[in-house]
């Protein structure tokens, strides 16, 4: 009798057909052929992960401080992620917004009631309630960090028209504005931040190495100094739509925001009727041992706009835009929009995620964990502050360690020692571990950094 013909067999050979197993040497040979020269990687490739660790096609092992630039919050091969992509991809993975879904709307209530059970103080931008009982805030999804800086940018453009054309900013002021509203378009961003590389998101990340190639970017967008409170008067003035600034700098080099200059921030927005936007894409959902990184500053701190991305589907493409009733009132159907935002799967893994980071206990975990580190780092690193080490920064899970040259010998010492690392802006080696490492995993990846800063240390000075 006749054999039936194999389905796996079909399959391996169909895999074999796609490259599904290539080595890492064809498959670097393929990334060099056929995908555009973007990114300066390692001839390393990875296969897989679990927990904290990534692992190479050679078999590798390497403790994961990079969490893929923040984002895998809850770490590799997540039993509840796994759980939620399976069971979600054999049901619905894409309807676009033409129909509701199961999970958007669930991801949305969950933002908003878990951002604002995290911050019972609050009581102004986002968190001001409506007079007629409405949610404080709403929620639109898009698929990416950059895009949610780009409707923000968006929605800010469209409030600024509406503050101008009502008129209330001073006599001489509202007549201005109310004879041409597109005056008061002015978008406010500063030094060492970083929003994303579409143009307007580019437009606001004052980096030259980012911008130069592409100039010229969108007009209206003036770059002030981060955390000098002294310029914010000159800078945002009535013809000023929005502020964009992140609390805590991630790829400008780990830098937290002074509280007089987020506060000052606050109070001259509401003076010139424009919105502050808070980008939380990196320094948010848990990254700083609070929910938002804006929760560890005083109410009056609290912005109109969060935008939010990164970890909030654990590495399934995802982004969202918070915004304040105020806001959410001016939007009408048909102004902005997305194909693939707000997917059932994305918005399900979210969910996810959101109910694992929300809880008090794991903000602790990534309190804790975040103290351990930085105890670590300063008590191995402390004979070389001063000469090869310039500062430790941080909070939370989310810390820099700022050198006094290119620390990128750093990142390739510890790769060749089992740990992954990633840069940032003024020489300096980001820390960002899954938000779930245990806490003997971040002493042995703290033990390798010392190890390290020992050797480049030593080389610098033979």
């Amino acid at each position: 009798k006749a054999a039936k013909p194999s389905l796996l067999r079909g399959y391996h050979a169909t895999s074999a057909r796609l490259g599904v197993a290539h080595s890492g040497s064809q498959t670097v040979a393929n990334a060099e052929k056929y995908t555009l020269n973007t990114y300066a990687r390692p001839t390393l490739v990875l296969s897989h992960g679990k927990g904290s660790y990534l692992y190479d096609t050679d078999g590798k092992e390497y403790l994961d401080f990079t969490a893929g630039i923040a984002v895998v919050a809850l770490g590799h091969n997540h039993p509840d992620i796994t759980a939620a992509v399976v069971d979600q991809a054999s049901k619905l993975v894409h309807c676009s917004n033409l129909y509701h879904n199961e999970w958007a709307p669930q991801l949305a209530r969950n933002i908003v009631e878990s951002t604002i059970a995290a911050y019972p103080q609050g009581t102004q931008g986002i968190y001001a309630q409506a007079a007629d009982g409405r949610s404080p805030a709403r929620v639109f999804f898009s698929n990416s960090g950059t895009e949610a800086n780009e409707g923000a940018l968006k929605f800010a453009r469209k409030y600024g028209k509406h503050v101008a054309e009502l008129g209330t900013l001073g006599k001489g002021t509202s007549e201005a504005l109310r004879g041409d509203p597109n005056l008061k378009c002015g978008i406010v961003s500063f030094t060492g931040g970083f929003h994303g590389r579409s143009m307007g998101a580019l437009s606001v990340t004052a980096n030259p190495k980012y911008q130069k190639p592409f100039t010229p970017l969108i007009p209206g967008v003036q770059t002030a100094k981060y955390n000098s409170t002294s310029e914010i008067g000159a800078f945002v003035d009535e013809r000023t739509c929005g502020v964009i600034v992140e609390p805590i700098q991630g790829e400008g080099g780990i830098h937290p925001a002074q509280v007089d200059f987020l506060r000052a921030l606050r109070r001259r927005c509401d003076q010139v009727g424009a919105l502050l936007i808070y980008d939380e894409i990196q320094c948010g959902l848990g990254r700083s041992g609070k929910l938002w990184a804006h929760q560890l500053y005083p109410e009056d701190c609290s912005p109109d706009i969060l935008t939010m991305a990164k970890p909030l589907a654990n590495g399934i493409p995802i982004g969202a835009i918070l915004v304040s009733d105020k806001v959410a009132e001016l939007i009408k159907v048909g102004e902005h929009g997305t194909t693939f935002g707000g997917n059932p799967l994305a918005c399900r893994v979210g969910c996810t995620v959101l109910d694992h980071i929300a809880k008090p206990e794991f903000l602790e975990h990534v309190q804790n964990a975040g103290q351990v580190l930085e105890q670590e780092l300063q008590q191995a690193l402390a004979p070389f502050v001063g000469s090869t080490v310039v500062e430790l920064r941080g909070t939370g899970l989310l810390r820099g360690i700022q050198f006094a040259s290119d620390p990128i010998q750093i990142v390739d010492l510890a790769r060749d020692r089992g740990l992954m690392l990633v840069g940032a802006g003024g020489n300096t080696v980001r820390l960002v571990p899954p938000l779930n490492t245990s806490i003997a995993d971040i002493k042995r990846g703290a033990a390798i950094i010392a190890d390290c800063v020992k050797q480049f240390a030593a080389e610098r000075k033979a």
